[in-house]
């Protein structure tokens, strides 16, 4: 996923000729596919619960989740995998989803967990994490950025479709970073329970961002934020 003209060896030249011979090696470094990434954020959830165990998606995350699972269906795409935050509401959202994709495989990591990324410009009053809690979550979720969201592997030939069930911080800072922003941003975007936010990553490593938080295939009534 870096740049390919970063992973060839300009100055060896070929011993024969004398000339560089790094255009047939640059050709295996390049990129073909495109990889389309689909961040769905968790649905509404129990706010009280105590422990991430407790904190179960509520019967109308579930419908939430239901009417996603329909929507990524419904658009007819070859999903190659779907992972997933391991906290509690990001895995019953996937199993939820999962059933309108058959066959799909699903992925839990601990990378896509929720946490504070970065401290937000302009800050904001109601919600003021520890110092240290940005440091440990940012480690976490930038690593995240740097594993999951880069160009499609040289090997890959054909367009992939992945789907990423998490939450909205780790989304928003995604988002940030993928188009180049500056991360500290991140805080003036919202999300929607259940919403779809499509990035397109170009084998030149352009990425375009196709939709942020769409939810207009819910019902107004069942449109969350919590």
């Amino acid at each position: 996923r870096r740049e390919p003209l970063a992973l060839v060896n300009l100055k060896k030249k070929n011993e024969e000729t004398g000339e560089e011979e790094f255009t047939s090696r640059l050709g295996h470094c390049k990129a073909k596919a495109t990889r389309h990434i689909f961040l769905i954020r968790h649905s509404q959830y129990n706010l009280d619960g105590r422990a991430d165990k407790d904190r179960t998606l509520t019967p109308l995350g579930r419908e939430q989740a239901e009417l996603t699972g329909h929507r990524l269906a419904m658009l007819g795409l070859k999903f190659d995998q779907i992972i997933h935050s391991s906290m509690t509401r990001a895995t019953e959202t996937t199993e939820i989803i999962s059933k309108h994709l058959p066959g799909v495989k699903k992925i839990s990591t601990d990378l896509l967990r929720e946490g504070a990324p970065i401290e937000p410009d302009p800050p904001v009053s109601h919600w003021k994490p520890e110092a240290v809690q940005y440091y440990e979550d940012g480690a976490r979720i930038e690593a995240a950025f740097r594993n999951f969201i880069h160009r499609a592997d040289a090997k890959q030939e054909e367009d992939s479709y992945e789907i990423f069930v998490c939450h909205a911080n780790v989304i928003r800072y995604i988002v940030c970073r993928a188009l180049q922003f500056p991360p500290e941003g991140w805080l003036r975007m919202s999300l929607n329970n259940g919403s779809i936010t499509h990035l397109v990553i170009r084998p030149n490593g352009r990425v375009a961002l196709r939709t942020l938080g769409d939810t207009g295939f819910m019902p107004p009534d069942k449109i969350t934020r919590t």
